[in-house]
């Protein structure tokens, strides 16, 4: 039963992810990778939440499953960040894709931390 919620979680998370890319990076007449951007610190948040909610008691390790690995394993993606960082440091952005090593990093922790604080400030 497990293997399913990831499989479910990650068939809704991928065509999300692809979605919200497409719609945010739509809206941005720049170089730099907004959508993926967006997605991955969203999904650090909704990590974050999750994670303390579990914690907490509040949620089960079944739906940390469905959401957790399987929709934000799906919706998020390293290797998306890492192609498009690449990418624009060949293509002589090089303040673009530091930016979005740092940027990313600081924000997906940040929203990660935030996360986890908002669990606890609801279930603890």
């Amino acid at each position: 039963m497990n293997w399913l919620l990831v499989i479910v979680g990650a068939a809704v998370g991928a065509p999300l992810r692809y979605l919200t890319d497409r719609a945010v990076q739509s809206r941005h007449d720049s170089v730099f990778p907004w959508g993926t951007f967006t997605i991955n610190v969203s999904g650090s948040l909704v990590l974050g939440l999750l994670t303390g909610a579990v914690a907490a008691g509040a949620a089960s390790s079944q739906l940390q499953l469905l959401v957790g690995t399987g929709l934000c394993g799906a919706l998020t993606t390293y290797s998306t960040f890492g192609y498009e960082t690449l990418r624009l440091a060949e293509d002589g952005a090089g303040s673009y894709a530091l930016a979005n090593v740092v940027g990313s990093v600081a924000a997906g922790l940040g929203a990660a931390f935030a996360g986890v604080a908002l669990a606890r400030a609801l279930w603890a």
